[in-house]
């Protein structure tokens, strides 16, 4: 018997948090983030992280766990989540993986296996030290000369991933899109339901731009100063995420506030894009059009309730 798996994936701002609470009420889960972001202490309203009173007794892992400085990637996401998930089954609830980062969600669904990555360092080093010397898109164009199908895939701002890539190739000889692939092939060891949340594009756009405005009510300003007071600053992977980076600049005097808030607008909404983009590559995915429900969101859990009915994850 496999065990039951619930994800609730979607594009930034598209409404999961509050849907998910609202699911795990009714099927008795635990929420497990899926959010490079929302991991991180002190960075509550940036990363628009879900507040304890909002939480509604429900159990959330992976929300407030790690200092900014500590390293956070997708090996220690699936480990902490595979342990997470013990815990919940073991609690007799359901776990709900419940957020916007595909490739975390995937880890943990297809069991990726990372174990054949080497611990040394030095490589990386050597590839971090090149990204500072020569800039982000000289790696990316590596890249995309030994494995462009991970090149197309891979923003090439998000350094982390282009050095990952670039580091698996060197050391395993094959490109690792394609160790994903075979990864991804492989049967998921669990009985699940793959919720994609979406909404029509102009009311998605429309939501990140006005969720932008109350974070700049809410005190983002703020937040950056305090971090950056505490030592946090733009060399951190931590500190790259949406919201912190384009304030950090402003803080630092390189761009006026009004420019910052006009990038992270347009830069949240192409992230939102990607993050579609991938969401449709994936197979056995369950859309939910916020748009065909007529934005009633009682309508949208009872189809989502039917559809775990039928894959016999609820009775």
């Amino acid at each position: 018997m496999k065990r039951p798996l619930i994800i609730l994936a979607g594009p930034t701002a598209v409404g999961k948090t509050d849907l998910s609470v609202k699911l795990a009420q009714k099927i008795g889960g635990s929420i497990i983030s899926a959010d490079s972001m929302q991991v991180y202490k002190y960075m509550d309203i940036g990363s628009a992280k879900i507040m304890p009173e909002e939480m509604q007794g429900i159990p959330h892992y992976l929300i407030d766990e790690f200092l900014p400085e500590e390293e956070f990637n997708i090996v220690v996401f699936q480990k902490k989540a595979k342990q997470y998930m013990d815990e919940i089954y073991a609690a007799g609830r359901i776990p709900i993986l419940a957020g916007g980062t595909g490739f975390y969600i995937q880890s943990v669904l297809y069991d990726i296996d990372f174990s054949v990555e080497d611990a040394d360092t030095t490589l990386r080093q050597q590839l971090e030290a090149l990204a500072r010397e020569k800039g982000s898109l000289f790696l990316h164009q590596r890249l995309e000369q030994v494995d462009p199908e991970s090149a197309k895939a891979i923003h090439p701002n998000n350094v982390k991933r282009v050095i990952r890539a670039l580091e698996y190739y060197e050391q395993n000889g094959e490109p690792i899109s394609k160790h994903n692939a075979e990864e991804k092939a492989k049967e998921s060891p669990y009985n699940f339901v793959y919720f994609v949340l979406n909404d029509e594009r102009n009311h998605l756009y429309e939501r990140i731009d006005k969720r932008v405005d109350i974070m700049l009510e809410k005190g983002l300003l703020k937040e950056v100063e305090k971090l950056k007071e505490m030592g946090y600053h733009k060399g951190m992977v931590s500190m790259q995420g949406l919201g912190y980076k384009e304030i950090l600049a402003y803080l630092d005097g390189e761009i006026t506030l009004e420019e910052a808030v006009y990038i992270l607008k347009r830069d949240t909404r192409h992230f939102a894009k990607r993050q579609l983009t991938w969401f449709r590559r994936e197979e056995d995915v369950v859309w939910v059009n916020k748009e065909q429900f007529a934005y009633n969101e009682e309508k949208i859990l009872d189809s989502m309730l039917l559809e775990l009915k039928e894959k016999k994850i609820i009775q």
